[in-house]
Parts: structure tokens; C-alpha cells; sequence
């Protein structure tokens, strides 16, 4: 049990993946930490319930696996990734289509021609963004001119992409050098679902990261669930070190006053919750505007004929941005014979959620939905910080010497940027602590995504 008599060298509120990261890194560094968490569990968003076998996320995110901080945080060696099928099924006027698999590296055969074919046809017309989508995705030279362009992408160097003008995502569309099928059939339902944001309001600048994170590596999912992160953080952690359930009313950088066990002493203040909760601890921290993110989980008798592809609604025709059949996508997420089908949707939610989502899902699967059972749904009204223009990716995480903050809204709105901002959070502390530690003077951290 918690007492007054408790002290440790820094005190961290919010057990999310972002606190228990930063947990780890100073612990490894010697420091002493106690990690507080209001909830009843650890993760934050990052939550997964079983219910009769089925693991369900709450919001379950897109990752890929090119996410450099997947592989640079400590305490998630042992995290394995389940991959989607190559590229993305889209489907449009009553048909889907696979497009987006992104060519061979430079050099190879596949490269050359559609570099070659793309080149050739760089003079054809470029017809604007918008309209409603008819037909297949493109032939052989829009597909050739949509690989090139992720290829490109993907090796950019991620302080090019950041140096670009930056605007609205869905106004910079129009100037990719690509048909408006393959913007409106692939680019635009692609980055809704890697951003949350229907809208494409968010910043250019890491609209095109989060297409560069797509065209460098594979989409993929925890296996598990999203809780196998901080489950995996938490577990390298020393017992002890989390305690849930502990409320904090009041904070400083020397104490913190908590409604189960009175007043803890520390040397620094970590806040690693989301915005909302850090800002009423800090009054005066800006709180960023949020995008809403419903889940619906339903269980078929059968998996639909999609095997283990991300599906979009490019003609936007229902309430469901996305979705995919996880247990083709991670089998330890469904009982053996049963196929469970997870769709997100974004912005506000249907009235008539169920049936609203199982008549689109109909739609899109081209299957019958009346015989699939609800399982959960999970609605989060500030599941992702929006990132609008101007967009700062390393907004500061030193308030004060003694007193800091990390989360995805202090850097980018994923889990890339959250484990991002706890890694610059703890190099921050441990600077000012006078502890030496691998980060400093290194200049060799990992390039986020």
C-alpha cells in the first residue's frame, strides 16, 4: 500500500503506453519511479476485452512496421505484429478492388516499368479531386503512377516531407501528381482511416508521413489486441512500480495529493494521461480538438471473402470508414470457427448504430448481416488528437524543470507519437536529474514515422 511516508525520484500519472514508456527508460537509467493510474486497468485507449473468447479493442488503431519506435522502445521486444494483406481492398460502386501494394525497392524490374510507364505519361491531364467514384480503380497507368508515387515516398527523408508547405490534407490532394480515381478511390478512404478524420482537415505535412509510414512498410495490428503494448510495458516494469485505481487531485513538481493515500513526495512530475486530464492538473496546457472514433465488433458463422484485408468505403455511401476481418488478420482474436469482423466509425455516430453498420457491411462484403451477432461496440468521444495546421510534431514536454508532460497530443496523433513524446519526456527528466543516459549528445533517435 501506498503511504505518505512514499517518495520516489519521479512520480508518473497515466499508466497509458506513453507513461509506462517512459517508465521503463528512467528506470533503466536508475531512477526510481511510481507510475499512478486512476482506472481500474493499464492501456488507456490501448484497451482489449475478451468477452467469450473474442479479444475486442476499444479502438484498436492502425499501426505499420515501419514504425521506428515499435522496435526502439524498450520493453516491446518480445511484440509481435499480425500484417494485412498487401495493399487495400476498396470498394466503389458496388465492387472492390485491390490497389495500393506498393512496387519492389528501387532498382527492381516492377520499379523500373512503372517509373518508365509513369514518366511516359506525365503529360496526360490530371482530372481534379472530387465527384463520385464509377468503375475500377485505374488501369495499368494510373496503377503505375500511384506506385511510383508511394515508392518516392517512401524514401523521402522525413525532414523533406516536414519542410513542405503545409495546409489542409485535403486540399494538398490535388497537387500528387495522381488521377482523380486513385485520389478519390484510394489516397482520400486511405488516409481517413490511417488519421481518423473523414474530413481531412488535418496538416499536409503528416497527412504525407502517414502515407510514407503506409508506403514503407505493411499495416498490421498487435497480436492479441492493442493492450499487448502496455501489457508488454508493464510487465518489463518492477513489481510494484503501477498501482491503478489511485486518484490524483492536486499536483506539483515536489508532491502529488492523491484521494486514496494522501500526499506522495517526488523530485519530478511526469503527466502522461490524455490532454483533458493533464489540463486540469496544468491549468493553462492547451488541449487539442479530438477526433471521435466508434468501434463495432460482430461475429459471423462464417469470415467474409476478404481474407486478411483492410476494406474502404471510397463513395462514403455508410457510417463505416473502414474495416477488416480480424480474425484473418490475427486468428488469437476469435474462437476456432468463428469469424469476428471489426469497423470503425468516425465522426458522429448513427442513431441506429447496428443496423445502420450491418446494412453498410452488407454492402461492402457483398454478404448477408442479418444472422451476425453484436458483440461490442466501444465509442470514444477523444480517441485521436487532431492534428490541424500549423501542427508542431515536438511540441515541448518540459514545462519546468521538475514538471513534464507526454502523450500523442505532444507530438503526433498515434501510437508512434506517444511512445515518441515518452522517450523525449524521459530524456528531458534525466537531464535535468544530472543522469547520464544513451539518448544524450547520441543524435541518433529514431525518425518517427
Amino acid at each position: 500500500m501506498l503511504s505518505t511516508a512514499h517518495h520516489a525520484d519521479v512520480v508518473i500519472i497515466g499508466a497509458g503506453i506513453a507513461g509506462l514508456s517512459a517508465a521503463h527508460r528512467l528506470i533503466s537509467a536508475g531512477v526510481s519511479v511510481s507510475v499512478l493510474e486512476a482506472g481500474p486497468r493499464i492501456g488507456g485507449r490501448m484497451a482489449t476485452d475478451e468477452v467469450d473468447g473474442f479479444r475486442l479493442d476499444h479502438i484498436g488503431p492502425l499501426l505499420t512496421t515501419s514504425y521506428p519506435e515499435l522496435y526502439g522502445t524498450p520493453g516491446l521486444e518480445g511484440l509481435a505484429l499480425r500484417t494485412f494483406d498487401p495493399g487495400v481492398l476498396v470498394h466503389s460502386a458496388g465492387h472492390r478492388h485491390r490497389t495500393g501494394e506498393v512496387p519492389g525497392p528501387r532498382g527492381s524490374r516492377s520499379a523500373r516499368g512503372a517509373l518508365r510507364a509513369a514518366r511516359a505519361l506525365a503529360h496526360a491531364p490530371r482530372a481534379p479531386l472530387g465527384g463520385a467514384l464509377t468503375g475500377a480503380m485505374g488501369g495499368a497507368i494510373d496503377q503505375a503512377r500511384l506506385g511510383v508515387a508511394l515508392a518516392r515516398l517512401a524514401a523521402t527523408p522525413r525532414s523533406r516531407v516536414l519542410a513542405r508547405p503545409e495546409r489542409a490534407a485535403l486540399d494538398a490532394l490535388s497537387g500528387r501528381g495522381l488521377s482523380a480515381r486513385t485520389l478519390n478511390g484510394f489516397v482520400r478512404p486511405l488516409l481517413t482511416a490511417l488519421l481518423s478524420d473523414p474530413g481531412l482537415t488535418t496538416s499536409s505535412r503528416y497527412a504525407d508521413l502517414a502515407l510514407r509510414g503506409y508506403a514503407s512498410g505493411r499495416l498490421c495490428v498487435p497480436e492479441g489486441g492493442s493492450s499487448a503494448l502496455p501489457e508488454l510495458l508493464a510487465a518489463a516494469l518492477p513489481p510494484g512500480t503501477v498501482r491503478t485505481g489511485v486518484h490524483v487531485t492536486a499536483a506539483d513538481i515536489t508532491s502529488v495529493r492523491t484521494k486514496e493515500h494522501g500526499e506522495l513526495g517526488c523530485r519530478s512530475l511526469l503527466l502522461a494521461t490524455n490532454a483533458s486530464a493533464a489540463a486540469e492538473l496544468l491549468p493553462g496546457l492547451r488541449v487539442p480538438p479530438f477526433r471521435p472514433v466508434t468501434v463495432v465488433h460482430h461475429t459471423a458463422p462464417a469470415a467474409p471473402p476478404t481474407g486478411a484485408s483492410l476494406l474502404l468505403d471510397a463513395d462514403r455511401s455508410g457510417p463505416v470508414a473502414h474495416t477488416a476481418v480480424m480474425s484473418e488478420v490475427d486468428p488469437s482474436r476469435a474462437p476456432e470457427g468463428r469469424a469476428l469482423i471489426s469497423s470503425t466509425v468516425l465522426g458522429t455516430r448513427p442513431a441506429d448504430l447496428d443496423r445502420t453498420v450491418r446494412a453498410h457491411l452488407a454492402a461492402l462484403y457483398g454478404v448477408r448481416t442479418d444472422d451476425w451477432e453484436l458483440l461490442a461496440v466501444h465509442h470514444d468521444p477523444e480517441a485521436v488528437p487532431a492534428m490541424e495546421p500549423p501542427h508542431d510534431p515536438q511540441r515541448p514536454v518540459r514545462v519546468l524543470a521538475g514538471l513534464y508532460v507526454c502523450g500523442d497530443h505532444r507530438d503526433t496523433g498515434t501510437v508512434q507519437g506517444a511512445l515518441s513524446s515518452a522517450r523525449r519526456a524521459a530524456a528531458a527528466i534525466l537531464d535535468d536529474l544530472g543522469v547520464r543516459h544513451a539518448d544524450r549528445g547520441s543524435g541518433a533517435l529514431p525518425e518517427a514515422a
